[in-house]
């Protein structure tokens, strides 16, 4: 046999791997989308032995086969419509994954534009000692830190200013159980820095010496130069740090006690058996932010993860 054709038989067998791979990984996608359409009565008939068994003390083995189906019987929007119109709730939690991630995103990149810029312009020992604890930082799982953060959280008062009566009034409140007991630790995760701070050392040094001779200074190379050609990382960096916090359950039910302030990822978690139909619904809706994040920024991310924000030629 010859080497040709060894090669493309080989090509082959990946394809065919990868078309597997794929369909396998975008199957619980599209049943989502599809069953988000059927009715409860579809959805009952199909599904409804696997999650009647949730609901025992005792779980056994289901002898009714469970029917995946990718067509609905017949289409139906009445989950969407107690979701977006009828109950306002799903929304209100809608928006709280918007008010918790996009601060935690924006404000993370920017510190991390920052950081990353010290740690590769102006190495020393001591940088080279508080990177490495980045990395530890990193390693760890937050569950770790969730314990360490409640505690701060706990005993840190912050101030808000108000005016009652004409007059300026200073309130004391407590982070624990707000918003910002969640954002303030996320903002300065280590994440973003050292992936940030490894793409900026790739940077070459004669791109600064030579803005240096046409006068640049410390924030015109920052934003000239080192910007602009990490911009396909940065755009990664958000994405990954946009997914993992729109996706995060464990923070908010720690830290914030009050229900109506908890995200939609914890409604995800918390599914009943009885409200499937609106599950499937709600799961479609949630991945809609991250589905055109990922269609806008595919090339940045790709990129990014392959080149490791290297400068191509």
């Amino acid at each position: 046999m010859s080497h040709s054709r060894k090669k493309r038989i080989a090509d082959i067998f990946v394809a065919v791997f990868i078309i597997i791979a794929a369909v396998m990984f975008l199957m619980p996608t599209v049943l989502t989308i599809a069953n988000s359409f059927m009715t409860s009565t579809e959805i009952s008939a199909n599904y409804g032995s696997m999650f009647g068994n949730m609901t025992e003390d005792k779980k056994t083995f289901i002898s009714e086969n469970v029917n995946l189906k990718f067509i609905p019987d017949k289409v139906t929007f009445a989950q969407y419509k107690a979701v977006l119109i009828l109950n306002s709730d799903y929304l209100l939690k809608f928006w709280n994954s918007v008010i918790l991630t996009v601060p935690i995103t924006v404000f993370q990149i920017l510190l991390a534009v920052l950081t990353s810029y010290g740690f590769s312009r102006y190495p020393n020992k001591f940088k080279s000692i508080i990177f490495f604890a980045y990395i530890i930082l990193m390693i760890m799982p937050y569950q770790v830190t969730l314990v360490p953060n409640f505690l701060v959280a706990d005993k840190l008062t912050l101030f808000k200013l108000h005016f009652e009566n004409s007059a300026l009034t200073v309130e004391k409140f407590n982070l624990l159980g707000t918003r910002w007991a969640i954002i303030l630790p996320a903002i300065f995760s280590p994440f973003s820095i050292f992936l940030l701070t490894k793409v900026m050392r790739r940077i070459p040094v004669s791109y600064v010496e030579a803005a240096k001779l046409d006068g640049a200074g410390e924030l015109q190379i920052l934003t000239k130069i080192y910007v602009p050609l990490c911009k396909s990382a940065l755009v990664s960096i958000a994405m990954l740090v946009f997914i993992d916090y729109w996706n995060m359950v464990e923070q908010p039910l720690v830290m914030m006690n009050d229900s109506d302030m908890h995200p939609l990822s914890v409604f995800l978690s918390q599914i009943n058996t009885s409200d499937v139909g609106l599950a499937f619904a709600v799961g479609t809706v949630y991945m809609v932010p991250t589905i055109l994040m990922f269609l806008y920024g595919e090339d940045y991310l790709v990129e990014g993860i392959a080149y490791s924000g290297g400068i191509k030629g």
